[in-house]
């Protein structure tokens, strides 16, 4: 009878496995059939599964079979690798028995003897058995590694759980071939809206796990991991290679012309994007179900596959903001890469979920933290250049200053990015202010407050000195009126850039308003300085009726020469902006030619029929037409012979209608 507390050994019929359960606590409360002698059943059980296990894993023994050698298992015959499996877990619970102190209790020498040598048998049939599995492992990954290819791993995580029926078990962990069907039934295991790849993946995964948690019950995790590293860290290795992201130094950066850094960094931002949603997110999916029963275990087989690959990938970052390249492209691509990682973050943190890969976590982060410093001094520097800019051209006309072209072009890309230098210049002091700028521009930095954002405060900040510094270059300009229309042009297109791109919404409807009412005031003081003195050349309107034929003569030879005199020093001028172009335009043959019109319908024939030719020169129309030819940047040399011509075809048409 087995002593108070003794553990006893129950075979449950309701699965091939064994349960370990307390004895009773005395023996009037024992049932009869307990007191029998548990000795000879145990024996005759054990005996039972050791034979069945010899029997099953001698077969698929690839050392005493050609057939086993050169046939899968779980290829050749899903149900029989399914007993397969329950033998090995029946195994090794016999052979955790034979050693068990509780076991040994009740035995004597001479069974004593016996049970070493069943342990010697197991332990043997063990081994063979483990390397049956390691080959079925080894085939299944090699095999089918088209069908777990992470991108296929992780489109059949995102449209089905896994799952399959070939993987379930008991409570007790072992193997129910209850709950197993036969061939044809095991291998649908997918919905119908599941792909034939994605079925393939499930069945595949499913057997991987199941040998996995056999190996790794069985005390043989370390043989399992082995070969799954040694698979898959190849396939993280190559899809990282065929990503284009290669492992480079700094020197072999710095040798590179920008053309080909440049393509290597459009490479990367395609790589993390692809990376992240299929290559390493698809791993972890199949890491995570194959070794499903030990959390250590799959940690380390994932930070083992998966952190050299990763750490070269977000190491790229560091080494081209070490670069000496130093073009204005740079900068934006820094961004575009802080916005590919930024973006990517919370699929970093998942994946790299665990502790071990806590250094790939790390190193995304300081990438961030790099590409922030970076693009913060570059931002700087901008700035700095503007303000040192000690170029001497003379824009021909009073045009567009190239300073102000690319300026322009820089902020207004630069805005692009405005969610991302919003998060990353938070930090950034604002801009320092200038009373000079504030006096001359009459406009404070919009929406000057603690909740303005430092970059719309800073791109505020930029255009004001760069029109300062366009308000130094006036000096070159000895025509003041050509100075005004400078100034309007290149305010004109600054807010023309802020209109028709981002800039728009760091700086808001009232700032552009503001600033075309500056235009205004400018395009108003070259129009007075340019053109008044051609406006005063003609009478009063309402004291026409009162002029005699001799002023008429003064009034019309005065307007001739006044006009081609200002046609002429005008003509040169360049107004490039089509807009702005319209309205100078429109507002001088506002205020000349309606005027000049009625002038000129009263008084052509009071001058004399002979006189007409002489002081008469232009029609209202030619006036209207030579307006219209302005600002178009045509050389004087040709104004001359233009307004010449244009006299004589004036006069010939004058005489032919008097006549």
């Amino acid at each position: 009878m087995p002593r108070k507390g003794m553990r006893s050994i129950c075979f449950n019929p309701k699965t091939p496995s064994y349960s370990f359960s307390r004895g009773a606590d005395s023996p009037s409360r024992t049932p009869v059939s307990m007191l029998t002698p548990r000795r000879s059943f145990s024996d005759t059980t054990m005996d039972k599964i050791i034979e069945s296990a010899t029997l099953m894993i001698m077969k698929w023994d690839p050392d005493s079979s050609t057939i086993a050698k050169v046939t899968s298992l779980f290829y050749e015959n899903k149900r029989e690798a399914m007993q397969f499996l329950k033998c090995v877990n029946d195994l090794q619970k016999a052979m955790h028995l034979l050693v068990s102190e509780d076991y040994n209790t009740s035995t004597t020498s001479s069974s004593a003897s016996s049970d070493h040598e069943k342990l010697v048998h197991a332990q043997s049939l063990m081994q063979i058995a483990i390397k049956r599995l390691q080959k079925e492992f080894y085939q299944i990954l090699s095999m089918n590694r088209a069908h777990l290819d992470p991108e296929s791993v992780s489109t059949r995580s995102s449209r089905t759980s896994a799952r399959s029926s070939l993987s379930d078990y008991d409570d007790d962990g072992s193997i129910s071939l209850d709950q197993h069907q036969d061939d044809d039934n095991t291998v649908s295991v997918a919905d119908d809206s599941i792909t034939e790849v994605e079925e393939v993946s499930s069945i595949a995964m499913a057997d991987l796990r199941s040998i996995a948690d056999c190996m790794i019950s069985a005390g043989y995790a370390k043989e399992c991991m082995n070969i799954y590293k040694i698979i898959r860290k190849s396939i993280i290795d190559e899809g990282i290679y065929r990503l284009g992201v290669d492992r480079v130094s700094s020197s072999q950066i710095n040798k590179m012309d920008w053309e080909v850094l440049d393509l290597k960094i459009k490479n990367w931002l395609a790589a993390v994007k692809v990376s992240m949603r299929t290559l390493f997110a698809g791993e972890r999916i199949l890491c995570d179900h194959v070794f499903v029963s030990s959390d250590s275990i799959r940690e380390s087989c994932f930070n083992d596959i998966s952190k050299e690959g990763a750490s070269l990938l977000f190491s790229f970052p560091e080494l081209v903001v070490k670069s000496k390249k130093s073009p204005a492209e740079k900068i934006f691509r820094l961004l575009d890469m802080y916005s590919t990682v930024a973006g990517n973050w919370q699929e970093i943190e998942s994946i790299f979920s665990f502790e071990s890969t806590s250094a790939v976590r790390l190193q995304a982060v300081n990438s961030l933290i790099k590409l922030s410093d970076s693009v913060r001094v570059m931002i700087f520097d901008f700035e700095s250049s503007i303000q040192k800019d000690s170029s001497k051209v003379t824009v021909a006309g009073g045009g567009l200053h190239p300073l102000t072209a690319h300026t322009m072009n820089y902020l207004s890309l630069l805005a692009d990015y405005s969610n991302i230098l919003t998060d990353i210049s938070a930090d950034w002091p604002p801009p320092s202010k200038s009373t000079v700028t504030e006096s001359f521009f009459d406009s404070q930095i919009p929406g000057d407050s603690p909740a303005t954002s430092v970059i719309t405060l800073h791109v505020a900040w930029f255009i004001l000195v760069l029109l300062c510094k366009l308000d130094g270059k006036l000096k070159r300009y000895k025509d003041v009126s050509l100075s005004y229309l400078f100034l309007a042009n290149n305010l004109q297109h600054v807010i023309s850039k802020v209109r028709t791109s981002n800039l728009r919404y760091l700086l808001g409807e009232e700032w552009i308003n503001k600033h075309e009412a500056k235009v205004k005031q400018f395009a108003g003081n070259y129009e007075r300085l340019a053109w008044g003195h051609v406006f005063k050349t003609l009478p009063d309107p309402s004291l026409t009726v009162m002029i005699s034929p001799g002023q008429a003569k003064d009034y019309f030879r005065n307007f001739n020469s006044s006009f081609e005199q200002a046609y002429k020093k005008q003509r040169p001028c360049v107004v490039p902006d089509p807009k702005l172009l319209d309205e100078i335009k429109v507002s001088i043959a506002g205020k000349l030619v309606a005027v000049y019109r009625e002038f000129y319908n009263k008084h052509r024939n009071t001058v004399g029929e002979t006189s007409v030719g002489v002081f008469v020169r232009y029609a209202p129309e030619d006036v209207e037409n030579y307006l219209s030819d302005l600002f178009l940047g045509t050389a004087s040399d040709s104004s001359v012979s233009t307004v010449s011509s244009a006299s004589s075809s004036s006069h010939r048409r004058h005489s032919r209608l008097i006549a």
